[in-house]
């Protein structure tokens, strides 16, 4: 484990993680960003994109998931759109995380609940860790999913040099058609609360974040078809109701003065069918 993987996991292990990441307690910006801004990216491309053939239902895997609840959200979102899901998956590398997006599974309705697992696993060796941690053999997660969202997660691979790794296991694990949606945090957005605090406190290498055409670039690579590549919303994770309900008002105006300063960079891309 490299000391860069070591600062990562002791951070996404704390109790501040847990608050951060964890619905009950994570702010009124995430609450809005999962269920509109991000939940409509993922029904659009559902609906627009996907080029596989669902069956018995959608196969989904979050990797990245946090203590789940995007995924858990997502969920939701399917259900309201009666859209079947047949498997739901969401790793992460940190197990104390794992452990809480199972515990915030139970909020779910036993028939939404009941297609849900979390497994620990690491984004620049998902396959391997999924197959582990299931029990089952590695060629079984080939072409096993229709949609791979990672958000707030890729950043990671590429401080790691693993960008590439991460973008073949998801290429690999998607069915033919299948769509992957990447979020991550916008590097031509100056304010971002955490990397002000981590220049005082962490290396570059530490911080760094990607370009919109970086982020692209691992997809690229092994064979994705790129989709979308740009940057939107202005809604803070943290922010509560009174920022929320400006940065709403402000958003259509942000969006036609500057978007490239947006907050998150969005990368949609299929594997071709």
């Amino acid at each position: 484990m490299t000391k860069t993987t070591e600062t990562v996991l002791e951070q996404y292990s704390s109790k501040d993680a847990v608050r951060r990441y964890a619905k009950a307690t994570a702010g009124d910006g995430i609450s809005y960003l999962l269920d509109q801004e991000y939940g409509n990216t993922y029904v659009n491309a559902l609906r627009n994109y996907l080029a596989a053939p669902i069956g018995r239902g959608i196969r989904v895997l979050e990797y990245g998931c946090g203590a789940g609840m995007n995924l858990i959200q997502c969920l939701r979102i399917l259900d309201r759109q009666r859209v079947p899901v047949e498997a739901a998956y969401g790793t992460d590398f940190s197990e104390r995380l794992i452990d809480e997006a199972s515990k915030e599974a139970g909020s779910l309705p036993p028939e939404l609940a009941r297609p849900v697992k979390f497994l620990v696993g690491r984004n620049e060796c998902l396959i391997g860790d999924i197959a582990a941690g299931l029990h089952i053999e590695r060629r079984e997660m080939l072409n096993a999913f229709h949609l791979v969202i990672g958000v707030n997660t890729f950043r990671y691979c590429h401080r790691l040099r693993k960008g590439k790794e991460c973008a073949k296991d998801l290429f690999d694990m998607l069915a033919p058609g299948g769509v992957s949606i990447m979020i991550d945090m916008n590097h031509n957005f100056p304010m971002f609360r955490t990397l002000l605090r981590d220049r005082l406190t962490k290396p570059p290498e530490e911080r760094y974040l990607p370009t919109l055409k970086e982020y692209a670039a691992p997809f690229e690579s092994v064979g994705f078809e790129i989709l979308e590549r740009r940057n939107f919303c202005w809604i803070p994770h943290s922010a509560g109701p009174a920022l929320l309900a400006i940065f709403r008002t402000l958003t259509p105006i942000l969006n036609l003065l500057v978007p490239t300063f947006a907050m998150r960079s969005l990368v949609i891309a299929r594997k071709p069918a």
